[in-house]
């Protein structure tokens, strides 16, 4: 079985209490839920029994703390983590619609997570074989950048697959204006890529879809999986096409179910293997991607993120 490494930030998600458009003077509150894409996904594989190690850096601060805490609980391997005072645990606050479609208002930059460097990555920390789990919310400062595609550049070179989910915030970004040039350069280190559908649309720009994926392929990812909310997921790559459909739930709190599918479809992986021909076992794949989808559609019917995301015994049991 291989090992999940993920990059990137943790910070706090303020789940706000109010549903979609509440009556004026409706009392508001907001729990504090451990999240942060990357953090999430190293959860999402812990929770379903895959050794899992979080890189990133935290804030010493009361949140620094709560999110070291929940990582550890969740089994999570923290000996990536570096603390610093030179700025504070990130938080998003987190307000959603009436169908559990959520909104971010992030506190973020500065933040803890920013500061990661490559000197603070663990000595021989792509020795052995493992799966490498990226997104571009660390390309929003040049510094953070260049640190996210040298350790891609990293983890290619020491034989590990690369997975990257584009997991798109435009207000993270300056202006909130993403570098689609930048996280698209993120983008073709892949071996395994995500996207939702609406990422397609907003880093595609003039080209047209089929070709924008095409350019992917050729750049050298050897499968690229679109997600479309409850509908069908996509998977496409050189001679390969396919498309499972999610089963059907009452989402509650969507903020996780990306994460909990990308790690679902990493776990299974991670099982799997990933000797040459991976990419093109259509059999394996389509089972592996109902997994995912069946992991991203528990995950969206509780609120909060790491304990939205399912056990093996949450998948086996009565319906999710």
């Amino acid at each position: 079985m291989l090992p999940i490494i993920t990059f990137g930030e943790a910070l706090v998600d303020m789940l706000s209490s109010r549903l979609g458009d509440a009556p004026a003077g409706t009392t508001e509150t907001f729990t504090p839920y451990a999240g942060g894409a990357p953090a999430n996904v190293a959860v999402a594989c812990a929770r379903l029994g895959i050794p899992s190690r979080f890189l990133g850096m935290l804030g010493e601060d009361h949140f620094g703390d709560f999110l070291a805490e929940e990582l550890a609980a969740q089994g999570v391997d923290l000996s990536g983590v570096v603390r610093t005072r030179e700025a504070r645990t990130a938080l998003a606050f987190v307000s959603r619609d009436a169908d559990g479609e959520r909104t971010f208002d992030f506190y973020r930059p500065p933040a803890a997570d920013l500061l990661y460097r490559l000197e603070h990555l663990p000595a021989g920390v792509f020795a052995e074989p493992a799966l490498l789990h990226l997104c571009s919310n660390s390309l929003t400062e040049p510094a953070i950048a260049e640190t996210t595609l040298a350790m891609a550049e990293m983890a290619a070179r020491a034989g590990c697959l690369v997975s990257v989910d584009a997991n798109l915030r435009h207000n993270l970004w300056p202006g909130d204006r993403v570098d689609a040039a930048l996280v698209t350069r993120l983008l073709d280190t892949a071996d395994l890529l995500k996207l939702s559908r609406e990422e397609v649309e907003a880093l595609r720009g003039d080209h047209p879809e089929d070709a924008w994926l095409a350019e992917r392929l050729a750049a050298g990812v050897r499968l690229i999986v679109i997600t479309d909310g409850g509908g069908a997921v996509r998977a496409e790559g050189t001679g390969l096409s396919l498309a499972v459909t999610p089963p059907p739930v009452e989402p509650v709190d969507t903020t996780a179910g990306g994460d909990a599918f990308i790690g679902g479809l990493l776990a299974r992986l991670a099982e799997d293997g990933v000797e040459e021909g991976w990419h093109r076992d259509t059999e394996r794949l389509e089972a592996a991607l109902a997994f995912a989808c069946r992991c991203g559609a528990h995950a969206v019917t509780r609120p909060g993120a790491y304990v939205a995301l399912p056990t093996r015994d949450d998948l086996d049991g009565p319906a999710s």
